[in-house]
């Protein structure tokens, strides 16, 4: 089975492809959907240990956690070390899930790909990218987003441009939706056919 890794700096459409992916039928894990299961579950407790006061009726506020964080940046790796771990153990169970029913292909989402330097074991990456004017249009129309708090992510993620001369593939998601389902398309055949 070719396990592809799926990245791109926040607003490049990672959402977007991977579920262009999953229309496809290909095996697909996103890192934030289990970071969001695990804000509502196994990592509640630890969190809220290291960050009190931001666990709501058993669940952690993502706006509150925000919140301590923006005001203390140099914990950002705290809270990482806590979460990361969690989700690199769902993440293995999904590619031994996908591996054991006889998938050719499975793609995992991991914004920060790049970022944590941890060796994930993944054959190939793809790249999502977009013009800088459309991803700052794209990040800020999201809920709680502030230029702030922009500035404050994209200064820790990579520059796009050095994730595009790290990939394999790459999508500009600047593109029509179509246009970018149907490159898609185009290499879940090309890698299927690789098997």
């Amino acid at each position: 089975m070719l396990r592809l890794g799926l990245t791109g700096s926040i607003a490049t459409g990672k959402s977007t492809t991977l579920k262009a992916f999953a229309d496809l039928g290909v095996p697909v894990f996103s890192s934030d959907d289990a970071v969001h299961e695990l804000y509502a579950g196994a990592a509640t407790v630890l969190v809220e240990r290291a960050f009190p006061g931001v666990v709501r009726d058993g669940v952690i506020d993502r706006a509150e956690l925000s919140h301590q964080l923006l005001a203390r940046p140099d914990r950002l790796r705290e809270l990482e070390a806590i979460v990361h771990p969690l989700v690199r153990d769902k993440l293995a169970a999904f590619l031994d899930s996908a591996r054991e029913s006889g998938a050719k292909l499975a793609v995992v989402d991991i914004p920060l790909l790049f970022e944590t330097g941890f060796d994930y074991g993944l054959d190939r990456i793809a790249v999502t990218w977009c013009d800088p004017v459309i991803q700052r249009e794209r990040a800020l129309k999201r809920p709680g987003m502030t230029v702030e708090k922009l500035e404050a992510i994209l200064a820790r993620q990579m520059p796009q441009a050095e994730k595009k001369k790290r990939a394999d593939y790459l999508f500009d998601t600047g593109r029509p939706v179509e246009a970018v389902r149907e490159e898609v398309r185009a290499l879940v055949e090309q890698l299927n056919a690789e098997q």
